[in-house]
């Protein structure tokens, strides 16, 4: 087997320990080591919000040790009351089966769950083990080791039912941290797993586990903690999150298009974070990319390196390129060829928030002069004479070809059958729907 590298270390100048509990660093520097992060389903697809968990368990693998990925079958349908107000919807069966093969498939471009080595990825699913277990059984089995001392004294119950909690806190929710910390003795126990890994927000609920390990097995069985920083920007809103809502892995739900620009778009401080914690490049070379940087920082020479490395990870070489191809169409770059290439919902998401004028296929096949259709029909322009003028200044283009006007509009404009993608000046664009 290959030899084991120090996983800690790599995350620590990272900067992806916030906490980790005495003891870690020596377990995994002297044996392979199982480790698990949770992971909820209640969605089919990962979001960049998990990206963090993930990128632990890869660089886990890497350095020789087993990743475990836990989906909280049995923990989402229930809600986790850290720092969340909400308790979480009920999923069925199907939907809960559903989504974990989704999740699986994403998890699938980080980690190894096929090869032969020793330490490849497992894929567990908590509600496997939860669905069967009673409610007597589970409170006189592991309910009697935690006391509700113990539990009160946790911050994430704290706040909940504290004096500036105006809604309480379900019993459901209060149980959480038991449930959690039953899903690590289950893993102990059945996959000599002995570290949990997750969120800053996290730890209460994983020191739980590590409890309920030693009061019920003993306390020479030893289990361990691991949280990273709960990722920020810098300035104050919530990373992962655009006004469209979360920024998804599937890009059926986040365009390869949109998730490469979310990262291109960062600011200079967080790209320096973002970019150890992301990305799979070395100390050296991101040592040498922020020097780079700082140098000329209009240049961006971090966020481009962020998102192509990133977009490439979670998506493909080829959708990377294609992402590339269509940030240029808005900057000028772009040429008739590139446009072409791209599909509808690429096309739709580098043109989200232009106008989007309509014409009828049947005015358009019939034939329309170039003058009416830009000024009559699509109102792009505010009468024929305007339009003229901008058309002899050779100021407008037809899916980035400059034309005149004596241009004459046919079926061979359409893009992807339905658009035509009208410049006026250098940053006015429209995008034409022949309906």
């Amino acid at each position: 087997m290959k030899k084991i590298k120090n996983f800690v270390e790599e995350l620590r100048w990272r900067g992806m320990i916030h906490n980790i509990m005495p003891g870690t660093e020596e377990q995994l520097k002297k044996e392979m080591t199982s480790g698990y992060v949770g992971i909820d389903p209640t969605a089919d697809s990962l979001h960049i919000g998990h990206l963090v968990g993930v990128m632990m368990l890869k660089h886990l693998q890497l350095a020789g040790h087993r990743p475990i990925a836990l989906i909280g079958g049995a923990t989402g349908m229930i809600g986790d009351p850290s720092g969340k107000s909400q308790e979480r919807n009920l999923l069925d069966e199907k939907t809960l089966r559903h989504n974990q093969n989704a999740l699986k498939n994403q998890l699938a471009k980080f980690l190894d769950f096929e090869s032969e080595i020793p330490n490849r990825a497992i894929l567990v699913n908590n509600y496997d083990w939860m669905k069967e277990f009673s409610f007597l059984d589970f409170i006189r089995d592991i309910g009697k080791h935690i006391t509700v001392n113990y539990m009160m004294a946790k911050d994430s119950v704290k706040k909940r039912i504290g004096a500036e909690s105006k809604s309480g806190m379900s019993f459901t929710e209060f149980s959480y941290q038991l449930v959690q910390g039953y899903d690590f003795l289950y893993l102990y126990e059945n996959e000599n797993c002995k570290l949990q890994m997750g969120g800053a927000d996290q730890w209460g609920n994983i020191t739980t586990g590590t409890e309920l390990i030693r009061r019920k097995l003993g306390h020479e069985n030893e289990a361990f903690a691991l949280t990273c920083p709960l990722i920020t920007k810098s300035d104050g809103k919530k990373f992962g999150k655009t006004e469209s809502g979360n920024v998804w892995l599937d890009p059926e739900k986040t365009t390869p298009y949109e998730f490469y620009q979310f990262w291109l778009n960062v600011s200079d401080d967080d790209s320096k974070k973002y970019i150890k914690i992301f990305t799979l490049l070395t100390k050296s070379e991101i040592e040498s990319l922020i020097k780079e940087h700082d140098e000329a920082p209009h240049l961006r020479i971090l966020q481009k390196k962020l998102s192509r490395e990133i977009t490439r990870m979670v998506h493909s070489q080829k959708l990377l390129e294609a992402a590339e191809e269509a940030s240029q169409i808005l900057f000028g770059k772009g040429t008739t060829e590139t446009l072409r290439r791209l599909d509808e919902k690429m096309l739709l998401s580098v043109f989200k928030g232009v106008p989007q004028p309509e014409v009828s296929r049947a005015e358009f096949e019939a034939g329309i002069g170039i003058l009416d259709f830009l000024a009559e029909k699509t109102k792009i322009f505010k009468s024929n004479g305007e339009a003229r003028r901008m058309l002899k200044d050779k100021a407008v283009q037809i899916n980035k070809t400059k034309i005149d006007d004596q241009y004459k509009l046919s079926l061979n404009d359409l893009l992807n059958n339905k658009y035509i993608l009208i410049q006026k000046g250098k940053k006015n664009y429209f995008l034409v729907r022949i309906v």
